[in-house]
């Protein structure tokens, strides 16, 4: 399974909780999340090259959803509520990325952990030498890491988080994790999310949660009701513009469907160039009800929603 470096590089109604008109009020007294009026069918993902550092040209764009990491430079410097509220009120549902699997080196946490808490880094990510796999399920990496990062984005008034590494479960070394199998990792992850929307929702009623990627772990007890969709990575076409025809490909597919059939919106991003890949991606968004978005493999640019 493939997964693109950040950076370095649905037609259906969003699950949410109910509302009160105009949006909720969390603990911090901050304006909770506020569901779309109608289906969510165009979403933007960019994580770089912000022009200026800034959302300007994002709130602009006509997308219904935007995905940005929770930081304008993906160290220490991020995203103030009222750039947040600003991209809000554009019309926009906007989403916190960060990661629970993995960690960066770059990433603001890491050389604390690296320092007195090394056990918790695990082997490189081969593809991506900047990243490290971690161990998601131990209590340390939850409260220096996760926590934080949940509390950050809803102190920043996100409307909800997307989760990337849920697949750390099946490419972590089990050299390093002695006894562990991957079922049990899998169960950890879903633990884990099911521990991060929890968390969020106590911060901020409605928060919505979305992971990227492994549709497979809705399989497990406790997942579907965790979460309010998915991402959804190069289902059709891998980065750039090659036709996704392995065997993960069409597995990856069903169970996207699945979830798109158990009511969970499913965010499809694929990486391509030529017209023809775009439009084709975008007619098979259009087959399977997926919100879909066609874009460059480093994410650093808005690309045009499907026509």
């Amino acid at each position: 399974m493939t997964r693109t470096r950040r950076w370095r590089r649905a037609a259906a109604v969003l699950a949410a909780a109910a509302l009160a008109a105009g949006g909720c009020t969390g603990p911090d007294r901050t304006p909770g999340p506020v569901p779309p009026s109608g289906p969510v069918d165009s979403w933007v993902y960019q994580l770089q090259g912000y022009p200026g550092g800034r959302l300007t040209e994002l709130a602009r764009a006509p997308h219904r959803l935007a995905v940005i990491d929770l930081a304008r430079d993906g160290r220490d410097d991020y995203f103030t509520a009222d750039e947040v509220a600003a991209l809000r009120a554009s019309g926009k549902v906007v989403l916190a990325y960060f990661e629970i699997g993995a960690i960066e080196t770059y990433r603001p946490e890491y050389a604390g952990l690296r320092a007195d808490a090394g056990d918790l880094i695990l082997n490189r990510w081969p593809d991506w030498p900047e990243e490290f796999f971690v161990r998601y399920w131990d209590q340390r990496w939850w409260d220096r890491v996760v926590r934080p990062r949940i509390d950050q984005a809803a102190d920043a008034g996100f409307d909800g988080i997307y989760l990337d590494t849920p697949l750390a479960y099946e490419e972590l070394d089990l050299a390093l994790v002695p006894g562990r199998t991957r079922e049990d990792l899998a169960r950890a992850m879903v633990d884990l999310i099911v521990r991060i929307g929890d968390h969020a929702r106590s911060r901020r009623p409605g928060t919505l949660v979305f992971p990227q990627n492994s549709p497979e772990l809705r399989e497990y007890d406790g997942y579907l009701p965790a979460i309010d969709g998915v991402g959804m990575e190069e289902l059709f076409f891998r980065a750039a513009d090659e036709p996704c025809d392995a065997g993960f490909c069409a597995t990856n597919l069903d169970h996207a469907a699945a979830l798109r059939a158990a009511g969970k919106t499913v965010l499809a991003v694929d990486y391509a160039d030529r017209a023809d890949n775009v439009r084709a991606a975008c007619a098979r968004y259009r087959q399977t009800g997926f919100a879909g978005y066609v874009t460059s493999r480093d994410l650093d640019r808005i690309s045009a929603p499907c026509a």
